[in-house]
């Protein structure tokens, strides 16, 4: 599976100005099945001295890079057309391996997407500078890890961030797909009315856009999350002052009635 974890910005982080996070929209996707988490060699070894050293092993193959590089530029043709591929290619020769076939593929099959070439380290900084200059960004196992949880909290909260992990398209053209919330199952908070509905409501509005092409309707659910948060509804992990604290139950009810 290859995977694209997606959010949409929906309510500014009590920290940042309104203006800089307000209708951001970014798709992250992440290649999650290679790289330095499933490399080999890997573990822990004892070395003559006594000591012991850990070994991770960062790998990456042509035929890896393309698959999650066509999932980002089709993904990218639904929306900005603009995509953003990002490495350690001033480092790593698994980055620089990774840009060459990110251009290359780009030059191939689509020349009609933009793209731009950009250090991790680099993107990080700029997620915090200017997070609106990004559509799609493409980045390895590691990578993706680490800047889609940074950019998570430009939201204020994972309970508003949808995800899907995508697989690499059929000769029918359709792709395998499992839609969920960026956030685990959080048991610690089961039974007690307090966990924010939206990131699975959202989950499936993704659903609807990138696997079933049913753009008015998915567009008709986000709309729907935006028009009660405008209203000040909030769960508790997203609550501040002024807005009111509503259950899950409640926060779910009201999306639906504006559907209706």
């Amino acid at each position: 599976m290859r995977p694209a974890i997606c959010f949409k910005q929906l309510v500014d982080a009590s920290s940042l100005k309104p203006e800089f996070v307000s209708n951001l929209d970014i798709l992250f996707v992440r290649e999650l099945t290679g790289g330095i988490y499933f490399g080999e060699p890997r573990g822990i070894k004892p070395i003559d001295n006594g000591e012991r050293k850990g070994i991770n092993t960062h790998v990456y193959t042509t035929s890896e890079i393309e698959r999650v590089a066509r999932v980002a530029f089709d993904l990218a043709r639904k929306r900005n057309n603009k995509v953003t591929s990002c490495e350690k290619s001033n480092v790593m020769e698994a980055g620089q391996l990774w840009k060459e076939e990110v251009q290359a593929i780009h030059e191939k099959e689509y020349s009609v997407v933009e793209l731009k070439h950009m250090l991790a380290d680099n993107c990080a900084m700029q997620l915090v500078r200017n997070p609106k200059q990004f559509d799609v960004i493409v980045t390895d196992n590691l990578f993706g890890d680490m800047l889609s949880d940074e950019a998570a909290m430009l939201t204020g909260s994972l309970g508003l961030l949808p995800s899907a992990s995508l697989g690499a398209k059929d000769k029918n053209g359709n792709m395998r797909s499992l839609y969920e919330p960026v956030h685990g199952s959080a048991p610690d908070i089961a039974g007690q009315g307090i966990a924010n509905p939206i990131a699975t409501i959202l989950s499936f509005a993704m659903a609807l856009r990138y696997s079933l092409d049913l753009d008015k309707e998915a567009d008709s659910l986000e709309k729907a999350v935006q028009g009660v948060l405008d209203e000040g509804l909030r769960t508790k992990d997203i609550i501040s002052k002024g807005m009111k604290e509503v259950s899950t139950s409640v926060m779910g009810d009201a999306i639906i009635s504006k559907l209706q």
